[in-house]
């Protein structure tokens, strides 16, 4: 049974820097996409940086990008979001996710469009300014 955990939400001043885990256990695919999402009260799930193991080229949508860092330890079979210069508007509810089939799905123009299978628990980041 793939389980991911996530961890590392806090409260954080505007400005300021979290780092996001996502432990991930019963994982046996070989070609997957593992992504972290976000769900501010009121408004649409939003991608902000997804990953596959294939290429390895993250996307970032602009909201995020040159602050936010998806990472991979496979040793630890953890994934990481490093998040810089925190805004306001970064607060929300994150998820970890993994899809283990994107590959096999029509074609989308980055990761983060992909129907993602396996999702955990989020954990709740906010900024205040």
């Amino acid at each position: 049974e793939v389980q991911l955990q996530a961890s590392g939400g806090g409260l954080v001043q505007a400005g300021g820097s979290l780092r996001l885990s996502c432990a991930v256990s019963g994982f046996t695919f070989d070609d997957y996409a593992i992504a972290w999402f976000r769900q501010a009260p009121g408004k649409e799930r939003e991608g902000v940086s997804c990953i596959s193991s294939s290429d390895g080229i993250p996307y970032y949508p602009d909201s995020v990008k040159g602050r936010f860092t998806i990472s991979i330890d496979n040793a630890k079979n953890t994934v990481y979001l490093q998040m810089n210069n925190l805004k306001s508007e970064d607060t929300a509810v994150y998820y970890c996710a993994v899809s283990s089939d994107w590959y096999l799905q029509p074609f989308f123009s980055h990761r983060c469009l992909y129907e993602y299978d396996y999702w955990g628990r989020g954990t709740q980041v906010t900024v205040s300014s």
